[in-house]
């Protein structure tokens, strides 16, 4: 494990743009976040998994997936779920993409009582076998970004990169 930490800030009210390095090349790196197969083992909080995850990643194409809460002490799915929408819009590979993120339902129906998101991740070389990732997401309005702060989105994003860092150690 690096220990770099994320450092977030926000900027305009609206944006908030997350930063962290992972000792892993950019290519991993980026791999890590078009592949289902990769994503299945570390996309969502601790104590979250993904079982539904399809992505047709391309300028234009879905990712479609859902975290669900896991009782570990049971070793199953219970209660809480959470269906979200992606929709790329740029693919430069490996250095960036970006898209809109949406709440969505098990069909795919945008949720429209819950902020939007247009986020583009860089993943930037550090020319010393690592890799700087910049999350920078736009919400229509800081009442819209205040609302997903509300969520616990900052900590759960801070769990899911832990755990992305710790795919990234497997697959070395």
């Amino acid at each position: 494990m690096t220990n770099n930490t994320m450092v977030s800030r926000v900027e305009n009210e609206n944006v908030l743009v997350l930063e962290r390095v992972f000792a892993a090349p950019r290519e991993l790196v980026f791999k890590m976040f078009k592949e289902p197969e990769h994503l299945k083992n570390w996309w969502g909080p601790k104590g979250w998994e993904l079982p539904v995850c399809k992505i047709d990643f391309r300028p234009g194409g879905v990712w479609h997936y859902c975290m669900k809460c896991m009782d570990e002490s049971q070793g199953e799915f219970y209660g809480m779920e959470s269906w979200g929408k992606g929709v790329y819009k740029e693919i430069d590979e490996p250095s960036s993409f970006s898209y809109t993120d949406y709440f969505s339902d098990a069909e795919g129906n945008i949720n429209e009582e819950l902020p939007a998101t247009d986020i583009v991740l860089e993943f930037v070389d550090m020319g010393d076998g690592t890799t700087k990732l910049v999350n920078r997401a736009v919400y229509s309005s800081g009442d819209a970004l205040k609302t997903v702060m509300d969520m616990g989105m900052l900590e759960g994003i801070t769990q899911t990169w832990d755990r992305l860092e710790e795919a990234l150690n497997a697959a070395k």
